[in-house]
């Protein structure tokens, strides 16, 4: 029903007369949204002081096309047990709704982007108020909401406590042009996802012009094509109610067929420059100056503007019309900069209201600029929508659940003969559910397409894939299939397509349910390593929202000679270093692989915990030369180092030289050191398990971070200082910090160009990381 259509009955005219009222409260409200979030931007930039003179930023275009959306979506169709992810450019939107709702002091209000204060962009981390999701890195935050309902799913399938509710994603039409947005959309698993909900703030503008064609249509159809429900919102019920009247049929023509830089223009214009444009030329210019002659100068620059983005009418109903039986995306028409005096100007993305500006919005939002912070009156439909729409929101309460205790040590004898780091992965989880039966009932395994081949086997067979509901295995009766694929609500591998930034995005959601449910998983994500890279930004995006997760990249290096180049990763050591909020790990040896990855497991699911990647090999070594100690307490001081992040693995007697080796290249370094001796030169071979620790060990020493320091001293003493040569499968930066633990003289050695097919050997050859290559870097130290 339109706003003003004639009712039939008394009840009628009631729902009418509620239906108005609740408008005009939701259309005061979006006013007041526009006023606080304009005048937050405004405090950062032309009231704080600004002793540098540095830009501040903040976004008033941006946030002003999304007021009318997020007061529909907060005001209107928003449920306690919902999650919103809204773009990065809108959060003085998100902050004054919050403010509105008495979730944020007024304190606050003036500390968008200061230290401490109102962040960037939302963050679930760092902001002082409810915020679903982080965002800012572009496309990412708007996917997150998918696997956030993929994360729910399984926590509800397996344990219960997580309940229901839509996720819903606020983003810019630009950012549709990112990649990792079509990944996510044409994954197998997201058209299961009825409680999806995507809203396209579609304004027609980046960052600096207005897009020529933003092909709304063709987005459309890709939508509608893996299995979504499109919902367009191009014209609001003013306009809608325009075209039915005389000429209406050709305004409507024409405004279709107008590219988007004419629109824009003509929001620019003065109403008798929009008379003389808008009817434009040919055989429906006529009937448009026809139609718009009866309009006054206010109702044809309303009409104009009368976008569904901007219409509480079509906004509310759209989000009344969702079907959760599959994924929804509304196109919702917007105006960038609406209601504002740069609105539609192609340049306007960044640009700041002066101080008249601000004061002319006051006067015609009705809002004091001497107070801009105002609250609606006590006991206005304003005020009294928001007191209904904060209790109708409050969440319950998720006690935090303890994780379950991950076992230091498994007790198993260290493995004999020949293995990988990459088989003693997917032994350690099948281990786990024996001899640890609980915390193996928390992991759960992410893997693009690859189980298999990243030795996860196993552990599939064992446990099973999740899905939301039992599928019948085909192939459980074929005695030639390994590999058995049983889907059901109790699996504990989830699988999606080869797209490694949706498993990344997916194990960020993974590692955040202890804090959006109280319900700690333990979750496992594995891809080849030279893909890692690809994975690292939606991953670390989900650590600094709180996800605490595993990351498994294998196989690694150059080490995976035959595959050549493009299979073979280079800077993924040093990654692990650089990386905030998780600890890296590459191991040379299996049981080196057992102990990181369960210290690694027994740090997930809690406020103070780490996420980690592992960086692991196919390269199978000699399991002996790990020479781990019989003795118990013996063999619990290496696993500590082995964990705390390298341990002494050869002492010799009167050691000149000492050679430090990371993972799969310590089997190089014990050959060398052999090769040395021979030749009266004694050699100390350290094995390191995480340059990662170490670097933070050294910073500890140096009174620069908070930490443990011991480990220095027990693998590199002051007594045994000797100059060193270190060698990783990676870039050799990886390891050179390592001098500096006592100051001695370092060669480093490692891969600092694209790789190429062959041998082991002969590959190591090609980058100076072989025998012949640590042997020589010794000889030229010791002189």
């Amino acid at each position: 029903m339109v706003p003003d259509a004639e009712p039939r009955t008394a009840k009628g005219a009631d729902r009418v007369a509620a239906r108005q009222q609740e408008i005009a409260a939701l259309e005061a409200v979006e006013q007041r949204l526009l006023w606080l979030s304009a005048s937050m931007v405004d405090h950062a930039n032309r009231v704080r002081p600004n002793p540098s003179g540095m830009k501040v930023g903040g976004h008033q275009a941006s946030s002003a096309s999304m007021t009318s959306i997020m007061t529909a979506l907060w005001f209107h169709a928003l449920r306690p047990q919902d999650r919103v992810s809204v773009k990065p450019h809108a959060s003085p939107v998100l902050h004054a709704v919050n403010y509105l709702l008495g979730e944020l002091d007024e304190s606050y209000l003036t500390t968008l982007r200061t230290f401490g204060g109102l962040q960037s962009y939302p963050s679930r981390s760092k902001d002082p108020d409810p915020v679903d999701y982080s965002t800012g890195s572009v496309g990412i935050g708007a996917t997150a909401p998918l696997w956030g309902a993929l994360a729910r799913r399984f926590v509800e399938a397996r344990f219960g406590g997580a309940g229901t509710g839509r996720q819903y994603s606020l983003l810019g039409d630009a950012e549709l042009d990112e990649g990792a947005i079509w990944e996510a959309v044409q994954d197998p698993m997201v058209p299961r996802l009825g409680e999806a909900v995507w809203v396209v703030d579609l304004n027609r503008q980046s960052l600096d012009r207005v897009v020529p064609g933003i092909a709304a249509e063709r987005l459309q159809g890709m939508f509608a094509a893996a299995g979504w429900q499109v919902i367009t919102l191009k014209y609001g019920y003013l306009l809608e109610k325009l075209f039915t009247r005389p000429g209406g049929d050709s305004l409507r023509a024409r405004i279709d067929a107008m590219g988007n830089p004419e629109y824009q223009r003509l929001l620019r214009c003065a109403p008798e420059r929009l008379r003389e444009r808008l009817p434009g030329t040919g055989s429906t210019a006529a009937p448009i100056a026809g139609l718009i002659a009866t309009l006054d100068d206010a109702e044809l620059t309303s009409a104009l503007r009368n976008l569904g983005g901007h219409d509480i009418h079509a906004l509310t109903d759209a989000f009344d019309s969702v079907d959760d039986t599959r994924p929804t995306v509304i196109f919702a028409y917007t105006i960038k900069g609406r209601g504002l005096p740069v609105e539609g100007h192609p340049q306007n993305h960044s640009s700041l209201l002066t101080g008249d500006q601000m004061t002319a919005l006051a006067e015609r939002l009705g809002t004091d600029p001497v107070r801009p912070w105002a609250r609606f009156p006590e006991g206005s439909p304003e005020a009294s929508l928001c007191t209904r729409t904060a209790e109708r929101l409050r969440r319950p309460a998720h006690p935090l659940t303890s994780p379950p205790a991950v076992p230091a040590d498994l007790g198993r004898p260290a493995p004999r003969g020949t293995g990988t780091t990459q088989q003693a992965l997917g032994r350690v989880l099948l281990d786990l559910t024996r001899r640890a039966p609980e915390a193996a009932e928390a992991i759960v395994t992410v893997s693009p397409d690859v189980s298999s081949s990243t030795n996860l086997g196993g552990w599939l067979n064992k446990v099973g894939v999740w899905s939301p509901v039992d599928v019948p295995d085909w192939f459980a009766d074929d005695s030639e299939t390994i590999l058995h694929w049983r889907e059901r609500p109790t699996g504990q591998h989830m699988e999606l397509g080869i797209a490694e930034t949706n498993l990344a995005g997916l194990l960020g959601e993974l590692g955040a349910t202890w804090s959006r449910w109280g319900r700690p998983l333990l979750p496992i994500g594995v891809v080849y390593d030279p893909f890692v890279n690809r994975a690292l930004e939606p991953w670390s995006f989900g650590m600094y929202a709180g996800g605490q997760s595993i990351l498994v990249g294998t196989p690694s290096g150059v080490t995976l000679a035959p595959e050549g180049g493009a299979h073979q990763s280079v800077t993924t050591p040093s990654l692990g270093i650089e990386q905030p909020g998780c600890v890296a790990y590459e191991p040379a040896f299996a049981i080196d692989t057992e102990w990181c990855l369960l210290s690694a497991l027994g740090n997930l699911g809690r406020p103070d915990g780490s996420s980690a990647y592992l960086r692991l090999s196919t390269r199978p070594v000699d399991q002996s030369a790990a020479a781990v100690p019989t003795d118990p307490a013996a063999r619990e001081r290496r696993r500590r180092q082995a964990v705390a992040g390298a341990y002494r693995l050869r002492q010799h007697e009167r050691p000149v030289v000492t050679i430090a080796a990371m993972g799969a290249l310590v089997p190089e370094a014990l050959a060398a050191a052999d090769r040395l001796a021979a030749l009266g030169h004694g050699a100390d071979v350290v094995c390191v398990t995480s340059a990662d620790l170490l670097f933070r060990a050294l910073l500890a020493r140096r009174g620069q971070s908070d930490g443990p320091a011991w480990i220095l001293d027990q693998v590199f003493p002051a007594e045994r200082a000797t100059p060193l040569v270190t060698v990783v499968d990676g870039h050799p930066h990886t390891l050179a910090f390592l001098g500096t633990i006592r100051n001695t003289p370092v060669t480093t050695l490692g891969v600092t160009r694209f790789g190429q097919s062959g041998s082991i050997e002969d590959v190591y050859r090609h980058h100076g990381i072989d025998t012949d290559s640590v042997v020589t870097a010794a000889l030229d130290l010791v002189g």
